[in-house]
């Protein structure tokens, strides 16, 4: 049984930092591609940060320079290091990966990979 769990996120006045946890269990997702993702209410979903299976980062534009995506492979875990929040930052952030097979971040590799329940971050 395969789950993603999210955890950290919380209230903080901009310019503050927070850092987002997300536990994967039932297989080894740091061997895939992994992600964060954020929606705001009335927005559409977006991509914030993406890690795959080498190590190879990217990031969404509107967060390059703040945010830090990283995993700790001996716990299965991926992390979100947010700082220098700003109000535009809020939205719930959900943790994403990629199915077993390939390890590297291809088009539409979320729309059949696990997701966690998300964990709302607010900035004001």
């Amino acid at each position: 049984h395969v789950q993603l769990v999210e955890s950290g996120g919380g209230s903080v006045q901009a310019g503050g930092s927070l850092r987002l946890s997300c536990s994967a269990s039932g297989y080894t997702a740091s061997r895939y591609c992994m992600a964060w993702f954020r929606q705001a209410p009335g927005k559409e979903r977006e991509a914030v940060a993406t890690i795959d299976g080498f190590g190879w980062t990217t990031y969404a534009d509107s967060v390059k320079g703040r945010f830090t995506i990283s995993r700790d492979n001996a716990k299965n875990t991926l992390y979100l290091q947010m700082n220098s929040l700003k109000p535009e930052d809020t939205a719930m952030y959900y943790c994403a990966a990629d199915r077993p097979g390939r390890g590297y971040c291809y088009t539409g590799w979320d729309k059949n990979g696990y997701w966690g329940q998300g964990t709302q971050v607010t900035v004001s």
